[in-house]
């Protein structure tokens, strides 16, 4: 039997070996913790390494290959130590493939893990790797921690499935979402536990997928809380959520924000209506916007949720940034709120487009585009629902009741027009189509991208493709059988 010391021991060789096989870059944002460290609230503890059972230790430290394989058949792990050391030497097949995962399953595969401490400390070596269609991996009561760049905590692509609850994720490393999707996406649900990231382009999550957290903590230190790209999705379901983005990635935005919803461009994620959902929970921005929504039709819908902008930017941001084509780049933006309470202002620009519905008892406070007049904006007011002004506000359409709205001593004009305290109106929504926020069939030049894996990439690294574009469209089935299992310290790597 593996004891924990033995664990920690192999843990500590891992962190030591950093130093050689990390990115050429040679940093990490953000320090790491004890092996296994779990975060508390009030609510109680959270799983620790402590918390576990290992009888059985499995390492690889070969770049390229895995610790643990399940290639279209049905395996289970449990009370194992996974130790992964060694770089990819190629990102696209890391990040789209699985290739230098610790854990990874394909061609339809079912893979149950429980009770798993994983340990990962390459460079694009991402800790559980789902990739496929039909293929699910079931994991829970396990702790996962990732200290190389590029090594999100968990990952889905190709249409894959992952089924996690109960765990806890850290990863230190440059662009190293704890819950994380690329090209072909999927479907994540996560439930319990705590995710939580220190690098700089690691939002707590990346979603190309669509992914479902439910009644978790997350937390992010240099990054975005979320970042939605493309046709995809992120719900939240009563998940405490803290995100101080204070690092940039890339030069193509001058805001910091809590959640950011766009379009690279890069063929990563299919163009469309992308959506974030929060339903109850907390969401704390510590730094910047709540909300930014850039070269994307968007759709957000917040019910009942506590939302703390203790930044110093707003509470919506619709605007152009570095992705896209230049005038066609906005942001459109369908906010839906459902008893829900909103403070803070809404800057929607020129070339972006804001529908904004209050119902049922929901409250803003708050101004709209306060330095005038820019994109189209309609707001709906009902369902005993309020807008307080804290500065005049400029929208293009107006529904509400005769008791909707105070002025608070400010103006609020539509379309041109100062609107009257206490009487009704009656207006029209803005037209949201595809067509304002495309690209004209212009794809993105090498190193453009998102905050997480289509972020600038650490110096040094080759570029994705030769003529630094990525195709469009599903990834294609990767050509060639995937690496064997790595070997274990017991002498085997099958499933228990």
């Amino acid at each position: 039997m593996k004891t924990y010391k033995k664990v920690l021991a192999l843990a500590l060789t891992c962190a030591l070996g950093l130093s050689a096989a990390a990115c050429s870059t040679g940093t990490n944002s953000g320090s790491a913790d004890t092996a296994g460290s779990g975060r508390a609230d009030a609510s109680g503890a959270y799983l620790t390494a402590d918390d576990l059972t290992i009888i059985e230790t499995l390492e690889n430290a070969v770049g390229g290959e895995h610790v643990i394989t399940a290639d279209g058949e049905t395996l289970s792990y449990s009370d194992t130590a996974v130790i992964k050391s060694g770089d990819s030497a190629e990102g696209d097949e890391a990040d789209f493939y699985g290739d230098n995962a610790a854990v990874f399953a394909t061609n339809g595969a079912t893979l149950d893990l429980s009770g798993i401490l994983l340990q990962s400390c390459g460079t694009h070596a991402n800790g559980v790797f789902s990739y496929g269609e039909g293929t699910a991996i079931n994991i829970a009561d396990s702790v996962i921690e990732t200290s190389g760049d590029c090594s999100g905590g968990l990952m889905t692509t190709g249409g894959g499935t992952m089924n996690a609850s109960n765990l806890t994720i850290h990863t230190t490393g440059r662009s190293s979402a704890a819950i994380r999707s690329d090209r072909g996406g999927g479907t994540v649900t996560v439930t319990g536990g705590s995710y939580s990231t220190d690098g700089t382009g690691s939002p707590v999550v990346y979603s190309t997928a669509d992914i479902t957290v439910n009644d978790a903590k997350m937390e992010s230190t240099a990054s975005q809380g979320v970042v939605v790209e493309g046709s995809n999705s992120v719900t939240l379901n009563n998940v405490n959520l803290t995100a101080d983005n204070n690092t940039k990635n890339s030069d193509k935005s001058d805001y910091y924000q809590a959640v950011m919803i766009y379009q690279s461009m890069s063929g990563d994620a299919s163009e469309g209506t992308a959506s974030f959902t929060m339903k109850d929970g907390t969401l704390t921005n510590k730094n910047g916007d709540v909300f930014f929504v850039n070269n994307t039709m968007a759709e957000i819908a917040l019910n009942n949720a506590t939302i703390k902008n203790e930044g110093d930017g707003v509470f919506l941001r619709a605007a152009a940034a570095g992705w896209g084509t230049e005038g066609s780049n906005g942001g459109q933006v369908t906010l839906k709120a459902s008893g829900q309470t909103i403070d803070g202002d809404m800057v929607v620009d020129e070339i972006s487009k804001l529908n904004l519905y209050l119902a049922d008892g929901s409250a803003f406070t708050g101004a709209i585009n306060a330095d005038g007049q820019a994109g189209d904006v309609y707001v709906e007011v009902t369902g005993g629902s309020t807008w307080t002004l804290t500065g005049d506000s400029y929208i293009t359409n107006l529904t509400c009741d005769a008791d909707s709205i105070n002025l608070n001593g400010h103006t609020l004009y539509v379309n041109g027009k100062a609107y009257s305290e206490g009487t009704a109106s009656t207006g029209e929504a803005i037209e949201i189509t595809a067509a304002s926020g495309g690209h004209n069939g212009d794809m993105a030049p090498e190193g453009e991208g998102g905050p997480d894996m289509n972020g600038e990439k650490p110096a040094g690294e080759p570029p994705a493709r030769p003529d630094g574009e990525k195709p469009s469209g599903e990834p294609p089935a990767k050509p060639g059988s995937e690496n064997t299992s790595g070997s274990s310290s017991s002498g085997s790597s099958s499933g228990n």
